[in-house]
């Protein structure tokens, strides 16, 4: 669909190709990435780069955040899902790997904190979905991490700013998986990437083992968020009986598997 290469900078080659309608940047994240919602013809793409090389101010220097959007594509090759944008490839050019997406239309989901409590924000309205629906969803965050983990890699960095959903459709797509990694690996960082709602008690500990059960970890901690407040409090969660029993489960004494979790969370269903 795209060349392989180009030898234009990526906002250029871009620019060459179709209309950039839409930019997001420092003002709207801090990985250091730029990406670009695209116009060509009679469809609409999203690219991602690895930004300005001289900025040193996020936590990866340019090489690193090249080498995060290498694994974000590593793991779009490897998994194809509904909740997934889907893949087109790489455009390598002058300014590192171009990762090239269909667009999704929707609203993201992540709430900063002085905001989050705002029942106009599309946090609180995606919590406030009619049970139905928002099992649906979770149902479909679930599935992919199923698939995630049959296919090696184990979650990275996922919270509500993980989560674009279009009310309008009922269609909830999953994206910036960048800090994912490909088999079970031990903590190198101590505090790692997150946010402290979702994140497994190993991710906070340095030389800790992170494999599939912290993902089955991170995915009941999204369960509790969404259909709860966060906390174990049975009278706060919408789930049935049986599905708030797993994700205890899943949050205390822990299942050994992420496939394990799952199985469960079906049966429940």
């Amino acid at each position: 669909m795209f060349p392989p290469q180009t030898d234009e900078q990526p906002e250029t080659y871009l620019e060459s190709i179709g209309t950039i309608f839409a930019r997001f940047g420092a003002d709207t994240q801090d990985s250091g990435n730029i990406s670009y919602g695209v116009a060509a013809g009679d469809q609409r793409y999203f690219f991602k780069t690895a930004g300005i090389p001289s900025d040193t101010a996020p936590y990866f220097d340019f090489e690193g955040r090249q080498q995060l959007l290498r694994t974000a594509a590593r793991l779009a090759e490897s998994v194809v899902h509904p909740a997934l944008p889907t893949f087109h490839g790489v455009i390598e050019s002058p300014g590192g790997p171009v990762l090239s997406y269909e667009w999704r239309d929707g609203e993201h989901l992540r709430a900063v904190r002085d905001h989050r409590e705002d029942p106009t924000t599309a946090y609180q309205r995606f919590r406030a979905l009619p049970t139905d629906e928002l099992l649906t969803a979770l149902d479909q965050v679930f599935d992919l991490h199923a698939g995630l983990t049959a296919a090696g890699w184990v979650e990275g960095d996922f919270y509500d700013g993980s989560l674009i959903y279009d009310f309008a459709r009922r269609r909830l797509t999953v994206m910036d998986l960048d800090s994912y990694r490909f088999g079970p690996y031990r903590n190198d960082m101590g505090r790692m990437f997150g946010s402290s709602r979702f994140m497994a008690p190993e991710q906070f500990s340095l030389g800790a083992p992170i494999d599939d059960r912290t993902t089955a970890f991170v995915m009941a901690r999204t369960g509790l968020v969404f259909l709860s407040d966060g906390t174990l409090n049975r009278s706060s969660c919408r789930a049935t009986d049986a599905q708030y029993a797993v994700l205890q489960e899943a949050v205390t004494t822990r299942y050994p598997s992420y496939t394990a979790f799952y199985d469960a969370w079906r049966e429940a269903s």
